[in-house]
């Protein structure tokens, strides 16, 4: 590396020179922890102040409210009643009628029905109670700027939750109380259920931080302040509500969808196919990193910076559990044969997803690592599956004068944001599972690298104006966005 690069070993690293390090300052009370110089703090008051507009500002704000519902209704009726195909109508004549068959649909297939609002509901006060009553790793977040550099602490619980509902599901399937196939079978009910919950927690969320004055970075508009959020760490006792819904909510729900689409295969056809088989195991991953690295979670951007709005809210009750599995549900109104693959195409699509899945686990759990090890953590919760290379030994770093570490080590030597590569990897993969037949279950992809794309020019945008000068030398070392050589 070069001169401006450190080492974080288990023993305190040579200090950097002054011109690097600035104002900040070590704390003597835990060795190599650094704390935030008073520059470093004049920048994070002003990044906790409302400065510009996002996402086309008020106006933009609102298109995405309105439109990406009708979106998720449009996708799904193409998916569940046209075999995939987008539908649109003949002529300008036929407009009318055209919405009348879509309407049609939402109102018959997917009005918010008793069960539905059962089966959800039910879902949401589980997951809340197992939170609040089960025994957790407790894990110290970030200094957060806003409460004056106080350290919020997380009861990481997740894993024995998801345990406990596996175990409860599967009881209540075997015991014919509730039968998992049912899941997908209410699908447009679930969905519609999803969205009423996600918009209703958003404003209310939000007429709860301006009625508390619990309010950050607020423009004085009121959709877009909807849309942002108006509070960043609303919590219900113990359960801090951003978190708990980023892990418990979405994924639980696209992890029981594929569940469910596995059952009704083996109850109409006798065997599941390795397609449903692929997207079983994609989401068992997927929820079991979530649930089982939950503690990583209070390090990252999410916790630290992003208010709980509708932005998030409705993203993780309705826009993740409905939106990402598409493949999922245009198999279960398919006959395998449409989809079905040469035995070595599987095996390249489970490779390559296991491979991404590793990468995946591994940054994500390698620079979280390191920010704990800059708080002075250096005890590291244990639960499976730990991955190799999950913590980088005597990791190097950019030291800034904010106070800061920005890590070059590890997967993030190459890459300045390789977990999002191996994530939009993965999420191209449960498209591409279902091969060239419907172009629907390739949204999460071609929806995801948008929002990557976008949240990596924010992110990016945030760490040039916190940095500075430092920035530049980080960018000079890890000198590619995504994909090494490429971009």
């Amino acid at each position: 590396m070069t001169a401006n690069v450190s080492t974080l070993a288990s023993e305190p690293p040579p200090p950097p020179s002054s011109s690097h390090m600035g104002n900040a300052k070590k704390d003597d009370s835990k060795p190599n922890v650094i704390v935030i110089s008073d520059a470093g703090k004049a920048i994070d008051r002003k990044l906790d102040q409302h400065s510009t507009y996002e996402f086309g500002g008020p106006w933009g704000v609102t298109a995405i409210m309105t439109g990406f519902p009708l979106l998720m209704y449009y996708l799904w009726i193409c998916l569940w009643f046209y075999d995939g195909k987008l539908v649109f109508p003949k002529s300008l004549g036929d407009l009318q009628p055209f919405l009348g068959r879509i309407w049609g649909h939402v109102r018959e297939d997917a009005y918010p029905s008793a069960y539905a609002w059962k089966v959800y509901g039910g879902n949401i006060i589980f997951q809340l109670v197992l939170a609040w009553i089960m025994p957790g790793h407790m894990q110290e977040g970030l200094p957060v700027p806003s409460l004056g550099y106080k350290k919020l602490v997380y009861n990481c619980n997740a894993l024995g939750c998801f345990y406990a509902t596996l175990v409860t599901a599967f009881l209540l399937h075997y015991t014919h109380t509730f039968r998992l196939t049912e899941i997908l079978a209410n699908f447009g009910h679930l969905m519609s259920v999803g969205m009423i919950v996600g918009f209703s927690v958003s404003f209310g969320t939000y007429f709860y931080g301006v009625a508390t004055g619990d309010t950050i970075r607020m423009s004085g508009n009121f959709v877009y302040d909807v849309f942002m959020g108006a509070v960043l760490n609303p919590r219900i006792g113990p359960i801090d509500l951003k978190m708990w819904a980023e892990v418990r909510v979405p994924w639980v729900i696209v992890f029981f969808l594929s569940v469910s689409g596995g059952c009704k295969q083996y109850e109409e056809l006798g065997y599941v196919t390795p397609n449903m088989a692929f997207m079983i195991l994609a989401t068992l991953l997927y929820i079991n990193a979530c649930a089982k690295g939950e503690e990583c979670i209070p390090q990252t951007w999410d916790m630290y910076h992003e208010k709980w709005g509708f932005m998030v809210i409705f993203w993780n009750f309705a826009g993740v559990p409905f939106s990402y599995i598409y493949s999922i549900v245009y198999m279960a109104r398919q006959d395998p044969s449409k989809y079905r693959f040469p035995t070595p195409v599987y095996i390249i699509m489970f490779t390559t997803l296991l491979t991404a899945y590793f990468i995946f686990d591994t940054a994500m759990s390698q620079k979280s690592r390191f920010k704990m090890q800059t708080q002075g953590i250096t005890t590291f919760r244990k639960s499976f599956p730990q991955l190799p290379w999950s913590i980088v030994q005597n990791p190097t770093y950019i030291q800034t004068a904010h106070g800061n570490r920005l890590l070059t080590s590890g997967w993030w030597a190459y890459s300045r944001k390789p977990n999002y590569v191996a994530d939009w990897t993965m999420s191209f993969l449960w498209g591409a599972i279902i091969g060239t037949n419907s172009i629907i279950p390739y949204f999460y992809s071609v929806f995801f690298i948008t929002v990557l794309i976008h949240r990596t020019s924010r992110d990016f945008e945030r760490c040039a104006i916190k940095y500075g000068k430092d920035w530049d030398r980080y960018c000079q070392v890890v000198k590619w966005k995504f994909v090494p050589g490429v971009y």
